[in-house]
């Protein structure tokens, strides 16, 4: 087992992972299980069955008031008011300059009662930046107190089914409910960073171990694994899903990223609105696209993408690729090279290998659309 810094934070179920036989790591300032059994076997059993990721590292903010829809208005790139109660929206905090601060999912919880959930690597700093820069509503961060637990893959919904007191069958996706999970009081919603169906799990810190009990209890007829931050990431890869400090930072405007979608400007003034506003008019310089390796060699982040020798991109995300069985990844390039098709070059150690841009995402999506 990875010996790690005592510094490092630990998630509720940090103990849980190490009696698990987790092989623990960094990541972002927390200590994190990469793996369990291996990435590829954990990789598929989300594909196939169900797993379950601790991800109660993530951050959770809370705003309150009657200001705090134009609070949320002001800060974030998406539309919050057209949020009904139950519903969740993937939003964009951004800088000035149009850079992102972070992504994240924004739930409508009340009347005037939102929740912002940011990357686990950004709490300090998008607390930070929010602070600076509130607008109204009374804002409370949440994260210490929060657990959070994914139930990712086709079997799922059943297994979450059995233990819930409620019918979640019917739960939208990019929607939530409350209920009680093996008794534990939740808020599951319909989400997840897999590309399958499923949920995560919201619940009070302390009681996060004995949901986590409950639900490999319970998923043993299913299949069900522990999954790491490893599986997770060749998951979301697969998807095309961002990762913030690999495919998105301060320097990435939304609409290189393909993040325009999430960008409203016709609700009103926001931070970053006007620096968007101008790439939309001027054109983006570059896209982000996803690309397939001839080759069994994998693309890592930050290695140079080249057309004919010279320097076109670089490399954000890259993994060997369970479904696929072949090395894929995500990468920045000039606008003209960004059709599907384009052969390109990935320097690795000095040796261009091949590489075609491919349609994304990579494999179809099974998150459930009612």
């Amino acid at each position: 087992m990875t010996d790690t810094s005592t510094s490092l934070k630990r998630t509720p179920l940090h103990a849980v992972h190490v009696a698990a036989g987790a092989k623990m790591v960094p990541f972002g300032g927390w200590d994190m299980p990469v793996q369990y059994t291996g990435i590829i076997e954990e990789h598929r059993a989300v594909r196939a069955a169900v797993g379950l990721f601790d991800i109660s590292h993530m951050g959770e903010f809370e705003v309150r008031g009657p200001g705090a829809l134009t609070g949320v208005q002001a800060l974030t790139t998406n539309d919050a008011d057209a949020l009904a109660l139950g519903q969740v929206q993937y939003s964009l905090l951004c800088y000035p300059h149009g850079g992102i601060v972070d992504d994240l999912t924004l739930y409508r919880l009340a009347d005037d009662h939102y929740m912002l959930t940011v990357n686990a690597s950004n709490i300090d700093k998008d607390w930070a930046w929010l602070s600076e820069n509130t607008r109204g509503g009374v804002w409370t961060n949440v994260s210490a107190e929060t657990g959070l637990i994914a139930v990712q893959g086709p079997k799922a919904e059943g297994l979450v089914q059995r233990l819930a007191d409620r019918d979640v069958t019917g739960v939208p996706y990019y929607h939530f409910a409350r209920g009680a999970v093996a008794g534990i009081p939740c808020l599951i919603s319909r989400t997840g960073y897999t590309g399958e169906d499923g949920f995560e799990l919201y619940v009070a810190a302390e009681r996060s171990a004995a949901l986590w009990h409950a639900l490999m209890d319970s998923g043993k007829k299913d299949g069900v694994q522990p999954i790491g931050l490893g599986a997770r990431d060749t998951l979301r890869l697969e998807m095309k899903f961002a990762l913030y400090g690999n495919d998105i930072d301060e320097t990435s405007n939304p609409l290189e990223a393909g993040l325009g979608w999430v960008v409203k400007p016709a609700k009103g003034d926001f931070i970053g609105r006007a620096a968007i506003e101008a790439m939309r008019a001027a054109g983006a310089p570059r896209k982000l696209v996803g690309f397939e390796m001839a080759e069994r060699a994998v693309a890592r982040h930050g290695y140079g993408l080249e057309k004919d020798g010279g320097s076109v991109g670089v490399v954000t995300s890259g993994s060997f690729s369970p479904s696929l069985e072949r090395c894929i990844g995500m990468g920045y390039v000039k606008v003209p090279l960004a059709a599907v098709g384009t052969e390109l070059d990935v320097d690795i150690r000095g040796k261009a290998q091949r590489a075609r841009v491919v349609k994304t995402p990579f494999v179809p999506s099974h998150a459930k659309k009612i």
